[in-house]
């Protein structure tokens, strides 16, 4: 059992170190996530082990230090986005896209949580990307696959195989993998991984990529972690290394990067929230459907470009949403590295309490609102921001989404 820890939110999770993941832990065992307030928190993100191998990647490339654009081009439910955006410089941006609608609540909610400011959600399939050229300078596909890695732990998986998936989900991914290729700019990156061991799924794929010009990278891993490198990648077995099974290669594209365009002045922020956010100076808010979203202003002209192409569900991290002719904060802010919390009045509350309020509880024990008031409350457990309670007249409102609502006992 691993989880991989926010670094932007500290706390006292302590385990086994996953020797490729600087925030990977190994649990000792399994506990109740769904009664952690600390997961809903965003403090933790329950990642399998081996799929952490995409740090040792990250960190072979010449991107560590620099100002990106980046897309996770297969992202849902948000585990690998999450982690690539704790990788990514702070003026970076990373553009997160999920094409199946099912999945993009759960993207959206796992990168909210996660709490960077440098994400963007769109909802376009690869062939969207076509219009935009060689745009990235990193590229990960996390391909959809036969699934074959998770055959140990996962019975549904050893179920649905049939050699009639294997063949669909290669035909899929050649797909996939000529729209990201397309993507990435001159002397960009392409991290391609699957979960699953299928020759036809992995090195076929990226030896295809080798004959349009590509470059096969080695990362540097270490013998004792078990990994298989293979003649166009690398290969994690369940019986050799402490994780499921998965499959990795780093691809670079020939040729010389240049500097992205530099974006246009920007209008002011809105005074009525400029309070509530950090570095407003070098953030735009822009508009969509009654929810101001926060994105770098670094990437101004980028997302611009970006929502001319894509479905953009999120054009940035959402901070506040109309209600009648005033702005609140939204859901997401009380989650983000952007929120100022000497804005607010807050409320520390206990275990029992926290989960209360993540049920969409309003008995919290805040006490009336006889007078009035028409503002909000910052709620924290354990030092960490989680919501928000909303005044109305002589009650306070539970403002967790009730999509996130948990209902075990």
């Amino acid at each position: 059992m691993s989880i991989r820890l926010n670094p932007l939110k500290p706390s006292s999770i302590a385990g086994e170190r996953v020797p490729w993941c600087a925030s990977g832990q190994y649990l000792p065992e399994r506990p109740s996530f769904t009664l952690d307030p600390l997961l809903h928190a965003g403090a933790y993100y329950v990642q399998e082990a081996s799929s952490m191998l995409l740090e040792q990647a990250f960190r072979r490339t010449d991107l560590a230090e620099k100002d990106i654009l980046a897309l996770d081009l297969c992202a849902a439910p948000g585990g690998k986005s999450t982690h690539l955006a704790s990788l990514l410089s702070p003026g970076s941006l990373l553009v997160s896209n999920e094409v199946t609608p099912a999945r993009q609540g759960a993207l959206m909610e796992n990168l909210w949580k996660h709490g960077r400011a440098n994400t963007v959600i769109t909802g376009s399939a690869p062939t969207a990307f076509a219009a935009l050229g060689n745009t990235f300078d990193l590229v990960l596909v996390d391909a959809p696959c036969s699934g074959e890695g998770m055959f140990r732990k996962d019975p549904f998986a050893r179920q649905q195989w049939n050699e009639r998936l294997v063949t669909t989900c290669a035909r899929t991914q050649r797909d996939i993998l000529q729209y990201a290729w397309a993507a990435a700019r001159p002397g960009g990156w392409l991290l391609y991984s699957t979960c699953t061991w299928e020759r036809s799924e992995n090195e076929e794929q990226v030896l295809d990529l080798i004959r349009q010009g590509a470059e096969f990278t080695p990362i540097p891993l270490m013998d004792e972690w078990g990994v298989v490198p293979t003649d166009a990648g690398y290969r994690c077995y369940p019986h050799r290394v402490k994780g499921e099974g998965f499959f990795m290669a780093l691809l670079r594209k020939p040729g010389e990067r240049s500097a992205h365009a530099a974006h246009d002045p920007q209008p002011p922020m809105q005074e009525d929230v400029a309070p509530w956010l950090r570095e407003t100076d070098t953030s735009t808010l822009r508009e969509l459907d009654g929810t101001l979203y926060a994105s770098p202003s670094r990437w101004a002209t980028t997302m611009d470009v970006l929502s001319a192409s894509l479905s953009v569900l999120s054009p940035g991290i959402p901070m506040a949403e109309r209600k009648g002719d005033r702005w609140r904060p939204h859901a997401a802010l009380a989650l983000n590295e952007m929120l100022v919390p000497e804005a607010f009045p807050t409320t520390d509350m206990d275990k029992g309490q926290a989960l209360a309020f993540l049920r969409g509880e309003t008995a919290l024990g805040l006490g009336s609102n006889a007078d009035g008031d028409t503002g909000v409350r910052l709620v924290r457990y354990a030092g960490l921001p989680l919501g928000w309670m909303h005044a109305a007249g002589d009650r306070w409102n539970n403002g967790w989404p009730k999509p996130w609502r948990i209902r075990m006992r």
